[in-house]
């Protein structure tokens, strides 16, 4: 089966060689997104509400660019930098799943540079 690169319009640039998705058959596979704007500045530095809302709007680009929709995600695995953040990343994460959302983890870890707080790869079936 062969995989389509999703790249929604203005993604920021890559810290990496990856995709912001990749899609295989009915399958999204979204990278881990940080909370950086299309100049690649992070977005909403000390603020781990800010940056969760701003991470989750690019994951909704990239599953929309692809063709889906936020009730597609099935999974999704969260990093935070601090878990004394937990809390408030879940107050926005509850208002993009407000009813049945996706399985998830989240683990606390050193993200790819200091000022960012969270970062969350999902993937997502198609309907």
């Amino acid at each position: 089966m062969p995989k389509q690169i999703i790249i929604p319009p203005g993604s920021p640039p890559p810290l990496a060689p990856y995709s912001p998705g990749t899609r295989a058959g009915n399958v999204v596979y979204v990278s881990g997104v940080l909370a950086m704007a299309s100049d690649g500045t992070t977005v909403g530095v000390g603020d781990v509400e800010t940056q969760t809302r701003h991470v989750l709007f690019t994951i909704k680009s990239v599953v929309e660019t692809a063709g889906g929709t936020m009730d597609d995600i099935a999974f999704n695995s969260i990093f935070l930098k601090s878990l004394d953040d937990y809390t408030a990343m879940n107050r926005v994460y509850a208002e993009f799943f407000p009813s049945s959302p996706p399985a998830r983890y989240c683990i606390r870890a050193d993200l790819v540079r200091p000022e960012f707080l969270v970062e969350i790869a999902s993937i997502a079936h198609l309907s």
